[in-house]
């Protein structure tokens, strides 16, 4: 499999109301459909896309990002073909088709939401590393 495409389609960022205290984000990514692209790159090669939603929703309901778009890949046609059977039958992919598409996505949209919710005023959806004092007593 590779990779050799990432389009966003939409990008939501809305936020509801402000709030004080704890706020808990839930990231979550399906995807939605897998298909032909039309791409015609390699005779012997079938180029697939796979729609995704990428949500973080914030609880309290607060605030929402959704980011909706596909990811497009080059596969032996057998191997295309198989995926796509695969899908029209159980709406689920195989955990080798399903592990890079995923971890492609979540690189992509965990940047894009972390500056959505900046430009909203909201906390990230994902942690930021922080740098703590050092404990100059134990030294």
């Amino acid at each position: 499999m590779a990779i050799i495409g990432f389009n966003i389609t939409k990008i939501l960022a809305q936020k509801k109301s402000n709030q004080q205290g704890k706020i808990n984000v839930n990231n979550n990514v399906a995807i939605n459909n897998v298909g032909i692209s039309p791409l015609k790159l390699d005779p012997g090669k079938i180029s697939l896309s796979f729609q995704f939603q990428f949500t973080s929703k914030y609880d309290p309901d607060i605030a929402l990002i959704s980011i909706e778009g596909e990811v497009l890949t080059l596969e032996e046609k057998e191997v295309g073909n198989k995926i796509l059977e695969d899908w029209k039958k159980t709406k689920r992919l195989g955990k080798e088709v399903a592990t890079p598409i995923l971890n492609n996505i979540l690189s992509k949209c965990n940047i894009q939401a972390i500056i959505l919710s900046r430009d909203v005023n909201l906390p990230p959806p994902v942690p930021l590393p922080k740098i703590e004092p050092k404990d100059t007593d134990k030294q």
